[in-house]
């Protein structure tokens, strides 16, 4: 269930045990990443109901007393284990973090990713700079060093992205296609996933991918090893110039996830010269995650956690936004909201824009 954000929801003992889990949450954090990562989590799933002594866990991992009694103490405290007697047995949030797709992904995110760079949060408010991002590489944003991010970064960046928009795009594809589209812009297309996805779906349809060279290099290869290169051509285009090369006249421009990635003056900037490109039959559609949309607390929670990342990583200065704060953004570019489609794959919502 959604929180609510106009009361104070603790009491004074409450708010001082939160207040605790938040000033050692890091400790928290990466006591849970080392469960997982050293087997620990695994050897006690694996034993069930009857559970396992630090002396068995010891034995089995080949971590010594000490490192697995530190960590699992640390575990007790979290809720990821519990100890009845002498052995200790998973939780199920000990089991989410084993198996829940959702929660190694962000897990991963976190440490390969925002971690380190997180140290540099207040920095990067006050310059609106990532000035995280010097901990994984020389870039002036993360968009255009994400080919040559570190592996396991790489790999945790993708996962994260991909995870998220990769369960929205079944339910959109049908949405998308209601009306036939013979043209698609794909803007800020990165690998030619959601691309590929279209050409599969639709026999006719031909689509533009639009992203930085850096970008494109890349999808192209995907698109030419998928055998549909007469059906997907790659445009190099950044979206922050003046005037940048877009196509005109498309029936549909789509974007995801892709208006979050800059600030409210460059979302206005990008959606004006879209809307100049549009024909009076054009169609934008945008699917974006906004976090007051979001059905759980814990969904807000985590989207307003990963808009730090784009502080102190991506870009400096962008984020998930609220619907309202978007709303007006689409308005004063020149372009109106004819639909809106809530919880589209793990929150997603879909915005159907045309020109004023």
């Amino acid at each position: 269930m959604q929180q609510n954000y106009q009361k104070d929801p603790y009491n004074a003992l409450e708010a001082l045990d939160e207040a605790q889990k938040l000033a050692f949450s890091p400790f928290a954090f990466q006591a849970c990443h080392s469960l997982r990562e050293l087997g620990i989590l695994t050897a006690i799933d694996n034993a069930g109901k009857q559970g396992l002594s630090v002396e068995e866990i010891s034995e089995i991992t080949n971590i010594s007393t000490y490192g697995v009694s530190v960590l699992l103490d640390m575990g007790l405290s979290i809720g990821l284990v519990f100890k009845p007697e002498e052995s200790f047995i998973i939780g199920k949030m000990g089991k989410f973090f084993l198996y829940d797709e959702m929660t190694r992904v962000n897990m991963d995110f976190t440490q390969e990713v925002c971690y380190q760079a997180l140290f540099h949060l207040k920095e990067s408010i006050l310059t609106e700079n990532p000035c995280g991002l010097k901990e994984l590489g020389n870039w002036p944003t993360i968009y255009s060093g994400l080919s040559e991010l570190p592996g396991k970064s790489k790999a945790a960046w993708h996962d994260f992205d991909h995870h998220y928009s990769d369960r929205a795009f079944p339910v959109t594809l049908p949405l998308v296609f209601r009306d036939k589209p013979k043209w698609i812009c794909d803007i800020g297309g990165n690998t030619g996933k959601w691309s590929l996805e279209c050409v599969k779906y639709d026999s006719e349809v031909k689509i533009t991918l639009l992203d930085l060279p850096v970008q494109t290099v890349r999808a192209k290869q995907n698109i030419k090893q998928s055998g549909f290169e007469e059906r997907i051509t790659c445009q190099d285009v950044n979206m922050l110039e003046p005037e940048p090369n877009i196509p005109q006249g498309a029936d549909i421009y789509w974007m995801s996830q892709f208006l979050d990635c800059f600030s409210e003056n460059e979302i206005i900037a990008i959606l004006s010269n879209i809307n100049k490109a549009m024909s009076g039959h054009s169609k934008v559609y945008i699917m974006e995650l906004l976090w007051d949309e979001q059905p759980t607390h814990a969904a807000q929670f985590s989207l307003n956690a990963i808009s730090l990342y784009f502080t102190v990583a991506a870009n400096g200065n962008s984020r998930f936004y609220q619907r309202s704060v978007f709303l007006k953004l689409i308005d004063q570019a020149g372009l109106k909201v004819s639909e809106q489609i809530n919880d589209i794959g793990p929150g997603h919502t879909l915005l159907v824009c045309q020109s004023k």
